[in-house]
């Protein structure tokens, strides 16, 4: 592992707390530090903001005209825990305005993401729309939406994916923002929505309401489960979303954190991205996730509680699914290892048994073992389904696109991919990809780095430097834990956990004397354990408040031990 050290400090000894926070936030190329550590409330911004004055008044004239003649309306979603959270905002603001709109999410295996001629047939057929309502899909869907048209359906884009080249033309109004999370442009779509038709309704206050709290709780799981940048709105949307988890009433989310066992604790980044969104997400890998939007549309306690466990239990059926292919995948990929005698640049599995539901996980788990990009493809109604995850050198999304002409769709963003691609094409996909990658990556990319904020002396890791840092928070893509590295002695190591399995270690600064800071070392490494006191090392950590019976103290969580 390479360590690129972001910012270089003479001097570190006599940084202060606030040059450290100066310096955090040049890192992340922050302009306006004030709007950062203050973020303003999403519901002081406009899509007007963003520049689309233009469609919101046509959308809104097209919304009138369907509410006069009482026609149907469709919100058309993406089954991950983006589309559904923002689904369940889109859908429930028209509902709870008067019109006639329903919800429809895709099944992953039968139909697959975004708009397909199957599901616009399957939404003409049950509801006969007169329009359509995309949530974090749709620039991609030109041909589709094109044949909704013909119909007599009109579409409105919602998205934030990456555009195509070709742009969906016979869309009646796109709106497209790759700063936010689907769920994210679906809060403020809906928040034009509602202030334009507000006085039509009696408790109009009740639904402005849900922007302040419930939407932004639901926008919130879709931004940080879509791994999108938290600065500017985003982070606005997330650093408000976190605080309304606290007072909470929607039965869904609730019953949600309490099947999870989280809802007498704070809800940050981690539990939205390691507990809430991979629940959410596991109901549209295994089963449909209208169930999904279902537990978070319900107003019944009971039936949200029914459908939570039906949900926890899903997510351990996901869980167990992915240890039995994960471990199949490795194997395949160490009989590639052993005879080509290295790890190939780009990794193509391929198994048209495994479960479509699950393959992102598994090329994601193999990303991370082995800093490889990874392709994962397994077959589905006659032709193969693929999910792509890369590293920080390849735009993945932009690779694939080169190979077009072989695939019958694809989309994305940087680092993660989906394509579909018929069977006949497949090895001649499979041949293009490994022929040219070696143009787009070289041999530097295929080395993982670890970005390190400042060497920060262990004599400045203080309590009240930890409790600035939080002012950074929340942390996630874009803007991450500061990270920081310094030489430092062990004084004290011993073993953690019911297993063992971590570490605690009393680390000194060896250049001067100054206060030991207790770190811990999760999961720590084979040959981390053979470390003893005495012997000196290079460790890379961050800074975390340790808070318990009412006291505070400063903590060091190690992330690598050079």
């Amino acid at each position: 592992m390479k360590i690129h050290l972001k910012q270089e400090v003479k001097k570190s000894n006599s940084l202060s707390n606030e040059k450290i926070i100066s310096i955090l936030l040049k890192n992340r190329e922050i302009v306006n530090t004030k709007l950062f550590l203050h973020p303003p409330h999403p519901s002081t911004f406009s899509l007007e903001s963003f520049g689309f004055k233009k469609q919101i008044s046509h959308l809104l004239k097209l919304l009138e005209q369907i509410r006069l003649n009482k026609e149907t309306i469709v919100v058309y979603t993406d089954y991950d825990a983006d589309g559904i959270t923002g689904g369940t905002i889109m859908w429930e603001t028209l509902h709870l305005l008067g019109f006639s709109v329903m919800p429809y999410v895709p099944h992953r295996k039968k139909e697959g993401y975004g708009f397909s001629t199957i599901g616009i047939d399957s939404v003409n057929n049950q509801y006969h729309p007169k329009l359509i309502i995309s949530v974090d899909h749709g620039i991609s869907g030109a041909k589709q939406i094109s044949y909704a048209k013909k119909l007599g359906i009109s579409i409105i884009v919602t998205d934030h994916h990456l555009k195509p080249k070709d742009e969906p033309k016979d869309a009646e109004a796109i709106f497209h923002i790759p700063s936010l999370s689907g769920s994210g442009v679906a809060y403020f779509v809906a928040k034009e929505i509602l202030k334009h038709f507000s006085s039509l309704i009696a408790n109009h206050q009740s639904l402005i309401s849900h922007f302040n709290s419930d939407y932004l709780a639901l926008a919130s799981i879709g931004t940080i489960a879509d791994l999108v940048p938290l600065t500017d709105i985003s982070r606005s949307i997330v650093y408000h979303g976190l605080k309304t988890f606290q007072t909470i009433k929607r039965p869904g989310l609730k019953h949600i954190l309490q099947e999870a066992k989280i809802d007498n604790k704070p809800i940050t980044p981690y539990e939205i991205g390691y507990i809430i969104a991979p629940r959410i997400n596991a109901v549209g890998r295994l089963k449909h996730a209208i169930d999904a939007l279902r537990l978070l549309c319900t107003n019944d306690s009971n039936r949200a509680s029914e459908l939570a466990h039906q949900m926890g239990q899903t997510n351990k059926d996901r869980q167990d699914l992915v240890e039995t292919t994960l471990k199949e995948a490795i194997e395949m990929v160490e009989k590639i290892i052993k005879k080509q005698k290295k790890i190939p640049i780009f990794i193509i599995l391929k198994n048209k048994n495994w479960h479509e539901g699950i393959i992102g996980l598994i090329a994601g788990k193999i990303t991370e073992k082995y800093y490889r990009p990874t392709l994962v493809l397994t077959k589905s109604d006659g032709f193969w389904k693929g999910s792509a995850r890369s590293i920080s050198a390849l735009h993945m999304t932009d690779f694939l696109r080169t190979f077009e002409k072989h695939i019958i769709s694809v989309g994305g963003h940087k680092q993660a991919a989906g394509l579909s691609v018929s069977d006949g094409n497949l090895d001649i996909l499979i041949k293009s990809i490994e022929k040219s990658i070696s143009k787009y990556l070289k041999d530097e990319g295929l080395e993982k780095q670890l970005s390190v904020d400042l060497k920060l002396p262990l004599g400045k890791a203080s309590l009240e430097l930890a409790k600035e840092l939080e002012l950074l928070e929340p942390f996630g893509m874009g803007n991450p834990q500061p990270l920081f590295l310094n030489d430092a002695q062990i004084i004290a190591i011993s073993p953690l956990g019911k297993n063992g399995t971590h570490l605690k270690l009393i680390l000194k600064d060896p250049s001067q004397s100054s206060f030991p800071l207790e770190c811990v070392y999760f999961s720590a490494p084979k040959e981390a354990f053979s470390l003893k006191k005495g012997d000196s090392v290079q460790v890379v950590y961050n800074l975390d408040v340790n808070r318990w019976n009412g006291r505070e103290r400063v903590q060091g969580k190690i992330i690598t031990i050079a």
